[in-house]
């Protein structure tokens, strides 16, 4: 009887692709499958046809060879203990390359070690230690290796094979026609077991403890900014490597100064007198006080840059600046002769007022040009 050609078989064209195929074989092979169809000789054939093709066509040394010389290129290929396109090895082989992709692979292999996890640890600072760096002693509750047994979890150090999992670390579940691997229950996948379980930390290899670390925080970091401390994490199981720990700094609110990236600003109170005959203010900075020149006729809102006092970035080592902006003071608290003289004070601007005042000028024509918009 001549064979059928492989692609027909499995209803695919002959540019199907890997996924095509595997799709292809799985609806053939759950359809003819012997447990499926016990009695039946037809689908017991058709079953070992579509394995034979699929066998074939996954392989690309073969499937070229059979796209180059039909069956004649892949004769000693297709043959095997239960003659040509014969059904040999369990369901799980069969169905082993198909589902490994929904299962996890094959499992034939033992699971690695996992590492611990990373903690993460919040360090708040002032601005000025945040500025200049610092060096600080932290308390991290956490997850250490057990001293007693070095983190292997065995009093004696000693492992043996598992013996459900063969030290595979997983086993093999049948359910129906399916064959599907799964981690092994009795070692959790690490592929061996303790028997002389360590008694400070119960087989575990890592115990609670609380590490008192020293953090070494670099000038210029900022709220958000964060430090790796590799292998400060928790303990892994078993001996596993340790995770890290990641102290993430956040910056009280300063009591003067605001940090927006590498600038700094802040608030300078100035007298009205001051301000309208100009004169020196002393103004602090990180650094210390600095003195800043108030030109005369200054208004409220001005805004003023002393270049290099803000902050010295930690990743671009540049240097920000201070904005310092002006907020005039109204004084308060007068004696009667204070109120007294501002009133005559006050006197002396009537005839020139356009001129001393042109802030306010400007501001009443614009009210009576929005009226007048109104009203017209």
């Amino acid at each position: 009887m001549a064979q059928r050609d492989y692609y027909e078989v499995l209803g695919v064209g002959k540019n199907a692709s890997d996924d095509e195929l595997k799709k292809a074989y799985r609806r053939l092979a759950m359809k003819h499958h012997p447990d499926r169809n016990p009695d039946d000789a037809s689908a017991q054939e058709q079953f070992k046809e579509a394995k034979e093709a699929y066998e074939i066509l996954k392989d690309p040394k073969k499937r070229s060879a059979y796209d180059q010389f039909g069956h004649a290129g892949v004769s000693n290929s297709a043959s095997g203990p239960g003659g040509p396109g014969g059904f040999h090895g369990d369901v799980g082989d069969i169905f082993g390359d198909i589902f490994g992709d929904i299962f996890g692979g094959s499992g034939r292999r033992r699971q690695t070690r996992q590492r611990g996890s990373d903690l993460r640890f919040s360090l708040e600072l002032d601005l000025e230690e945040a500025v200049n760096g610092i060096e600080r002693e932290i308390r991290v509750p956490t997850l250490g290796e057990c001293k007693t047994c070095n983190g292997s979890g065995a009093r004696d150090g000693q492992k043996q094979t598992c013996t459900t999992c063969g030290g595979v670390g997983q086993v093999r579940m049948q359910q129906g026609i399916f064959s599907v691997q799964q981690t092994c229950p009795a070692c959790q996948g690490a592929g061996q077991q303790i028997t002389n379980p360590c008694t400070d930390c119960n087989g575990q290899g890592r115990i609670r403890e609380t590490r008192t670390l020293s953090v070494k925080i670099p000038a210029g970091v900022d709220s958000g900014d964060r430090i790796r401390l590799a292998n400060e994490g928790e303990a892994g199981a078993n001996g596993a490597p340790a995770g890290d720990l990641y102290v993430e700094v956040h910056v009280r609110p300063h009591r003067i100064f605001e940090r927006d990236g590498d600038d700094l600003y802040c608030e300078v109170p100035v007298p009205f007198t001051l301000a309208a005959m100009g004169g020196e203010l002393e103004i602090p900075t990180l650094a210390g006080q600095v003195k800043l020149k108030v030109p005369s006729e200054t208004q409220t809102g001005r805004m003023f840059r002393l270049k290099g006092k803000g902050v010295k970035s930690v990743r671009s080592h540049r240097t920000g600046d201070l904005m310092c902006r002006v907020v005039l003071e109204t004084p308060v608290k007068l004696t009667k002769e204070q109120k007294e003289l501002l009133r005559q004070f006050e006197q002396t601007f009537k005839k020139d007022r356009n001129l001393h005042n042109p802030r306010s000028q400007n501001w009443l024509q614009g009210v009576k040009e929005f009226f007048d918009r109104m009203t017209s």
